[in-house]
């Protein structure tokens, strides 16, 4: 079974567009001539070089690479979704049986604790088989399985992001677990080949390089848990009326004074929301940000949060997520047997953990000894146009139910504080007057509509 990273696509004129495009600012010529002009492949190393050496890394952008992750922890997983300017497609736990998907099995110091770490890890996929096997979602059963199992996932990035990636597998983070720091290590060998004048000077990359800054504050010896969902940290002050200033500005047909006159009327200001949010180019929407916190947020439902790209999202590392909580699908309440089987499962685990910590080991080990149920707590910064994709996608009745929850809660107290903007937001049914999932309907588009006009 091959494991690692594989690139198996990449510009076939990748280092030549780079060393046009360090060309086309200072030399004279049509783009087609610069570019028929960087053939020379000792010249475009040099010239590549030089110019990401000053700064300007943008020329690498232009090189794009295909890379098949085959068999990883899903670990390197979520390691790879918080690089927000890659595209991701990865295998939905949602709707794929992971029940022989195979797992990672780090080193031990002994093959006592090895088999101990074997031991839990196949009682934990039992369980996951069997709450399947018994009909219970397998969104549901995900929740067991451990950080360790085996996801496989397409991604594409640029030579920049790529460099990013590299330097946080090599001299940041990643560096701390063996697994990415051995996939960087290769993917920079394979980038080498296929690009040597990009990556001739990686290792400088990572001078000084600090991807953890370290506060120097004591940190709480007791974290008690929120009751919230969420909490909003901030908002845009006066934000609806932000953006129809913006709109009107962008518009160009009002002076300032005019401008200042309409926005001080409310229906003035509630016809330019309702107009923007109907629009194919709402940019004005994104004048108004909100930074919020989510509490308790499971690692399943975390990679939702983070497949949105256009945010600024804080994720702890994986090593803080909170062993002693884990979600508990609501299916289970109701059936003694399989409720015993998911808290016996998650019971091994922590167990497994607590010895492995005692016995003193680092990441290595303990990083695929969280389960995918277990929560911690992130914040993340979105403006009012990605928050209108977010509703859209996560107050809908097709998305998962835990991020449902959030979305809601979200989208009330929002609308708490901005309601003539928020008003307008929820699913694509309410927001666009129709069901865009086809076949995939809930076929309940009025009852919801009607749900969300009165929330």
């Amino acid at each position: 079974m091959k494991h690692g990273a594989y690139i198996i696509g990449c510009s076939n004129c990748g280092e030549e567009v780079c060393a046009a495009s360090g060309r086309i600012s200072t030399q004279s010529g049509t783009a087609l001539e610069i570019f028929e002009r960087s053939h020379d492949k000792e010249k475009n190393k040099s010239l590549i070089s030089k110019v990401t050496k000053s700064g300007h890394t943008s020329t690498i952008e232009h090189i794009f690479f295909n890379i098949a992750f085959e068999n990883v922890s899903v670990v390197v997983e979520q390691f790879m979704i918080e690089f927000r300017l890659a595209s991701f497609t990865v295998k939905s736990r949602r709707y794929v049986d992971f029940s022989d998907c195979g797992y990672l099995v780090p080193e031990f110091k002994c093959e006592e604790d090895k088999n101990k770490y074997i031991a839990v890890m196949d009682k934990l996929f039992s369980a996951y088989s069997y709450l399947t096997e018994k009909d219970v979602p397998k969104e549901d059963a995900r929740f067991l399985l451990p950080y360790c199992f085996y996801s496989n996932f397409l991604c594409s990035l640029g030579g920049r992001e790529m460099v990013n990636v590299l330097t946080a597998m090599l001299y940041g983070r990643g560096r701390k677990i063996k697994e990415i720091y051995e996939i960087g290590l290769s993917l920079l060998e394979q980038c080498r080949e296929y690009a040597p004048g990009v990556f001739t000077d990686f290792e400088l990359k990572g001078d000084k390089y600090n991807d953890e800054p370290d506060f120097d504050i004591p940190a709480d010896e007791n974290i008690i848990p929120s009751t919230e969902y969420c909490e909003i940290l901030s908002v845009t002050p006066d934000g609806e009326k932000n953006i129809a200033r913006c709109a009107l500005i962008e518009k160009g047909d009002y002076s300032a004074d005019s401008i200042e006159k309409i926005v001080s009327s409310r229906e003035n200001v509630k016809k330019i929301l309702s107009t923007l949010v109907k629009s194919s180019r709402p940019r004005a929407l994104e004048s108004y940000n909100c930074t919020v916190r989510f509490n308790g947020v499971s690692l399943s439902t975390l990679t939702h949060f983070a497949r949105h790209r256009m945010q600024s999202i804080c994720i702890p590392n994986l090593i803080k997520a909170d062993r002693n909580s884990i979600v508990f699908p609501e299916i289970l309440h109701a059936n003694e047997k399989l409720s015993g089987v998911y808290n016996d499962a998650y019971e091994s685990m922590k167990e497994l953990y607590a010895d492995f910590k005692a016995k003193g080991y680092d990441e290595n080990v303990l990083i695929y000894c969280v389960l995918s149920g277990n929560t911690v707590d992130i914040v993340t910064t979105m403006n009012a146009r990605e928050l209108m994709l977010f509703f859209r996608l996560r107050s809908c009745t097709r998305a998962q139910w835990e991020i449902q929850i959030f979305a809601k809660d979200l989208l009330k107290k929002l609308r708490e504080i901005s309601p003539d903007l928020f008003s307008l937001y929820g699913p694509s049914c309410y927001v666009l007057g129709y069901c865009p999932e086809g076949k995939m309907t809930c076929g309940r588009a009025s009852e919801i509509k009607e749900l969300f006009a009165n929330m």
